[in-house]
């Protein structure tokens, strides 16, 4: 894929969420719609595609834990507001970053997580679990050696402890578990097909009406050595 060899060629260690979302876009995993700007008339001009309320994030090749730096602006519900987040935002950074993202809100209280591993021994593995602050703190996860078949796939939703929360939940409808398990999938193929690509991290895939998507992604350039 001409954008991973492109990174790699410049001596990029990881794709901006952007760039990684292109590739898994391009492997049918549902992401959010999100353009990158560079400038506030820009920011502006796109959120009124997408429709309000969208988010605004940091992004770029150097960007890894926006969160925890605190460069990530959710639910701005109108122009105002999302002129003042991009200059706020654009304080707290120093440009310390290659591209600001304007994102869809996603609605959904249900987190999951999937990625990709790279094992020395087994090569390419497929994770999933519970998404969010839940990923460490319960390290709730089911691990599968690439390549999947779907039932590998359905198999890894009722190994986590948490597999209830794909059921009915709170009066939200059950999340579609095909949906889930195209998903899985396809990190799984991705795997396959690109040795330089170490590791995947989708979190969260956020469940909205029953159907999940990617809301933030990084992918990490390397080798099962490294």
């Amino acid at each position: 894929m001409q954008l991973i060899e492109q990174a790699i060629q410049r001596g990029a260690k990881n794709l901006s969420e952007f760039d990684s979302k292109q590739v898994l876009a391009a492997y049918g995993i549902p992401v959010t719609q999100e353009y990158a700007v560079d400038s506030i008339e820009s920011a502006l001009e796109k959120a009124e595609i997408i429709g309000y309320p969208v988010a605004l994030k940091a992004s770029g090749e150097n960007v890894r834990h926006k969160s925890e730096s605190d460069w990530v602006i959710l639910d701005l519900k109108s122009a105002d507001q999302l002129r003042r987040a991009y200059h706020d935002l654009m304080s707290r950074t120093h440009n310390a970053f290659d591209q600001v993202l304007v994102q869809q809100m996603v609605r959904g209280n249900r987190e999951l997580m999937a990625g990709l591993k790279r094992d020395p021994q087994f090569g390419p593995c497929v994770v999933f679990g519970l998404g969010g602050v839940l990923t460490e703190i319960l390290e709730d996860i089911a691990i599968r050696v690439a390549p999947l078949e779907r039932f590998d796939a359905m198999d890894m939703m009722t190994d986590i402890r948490g597999h209830k929360i794909l059921d009915e939940f709170r009066g939200k409808p059950p999340v579609d578990r095909e949906a889930l398990a195209d998903i899985l999938l396809a990190l799984g193929r991705i795997g396959l097909a690109h040795s330089n690509i170490f590791e995947i991290d989708i979190n969260p895939i956020k469940i909205s009406q029953g159907k999940p998507m990617a809301v933030d992604a990084l992918i990490v350039f390397g080798t099962s050595d490294a």
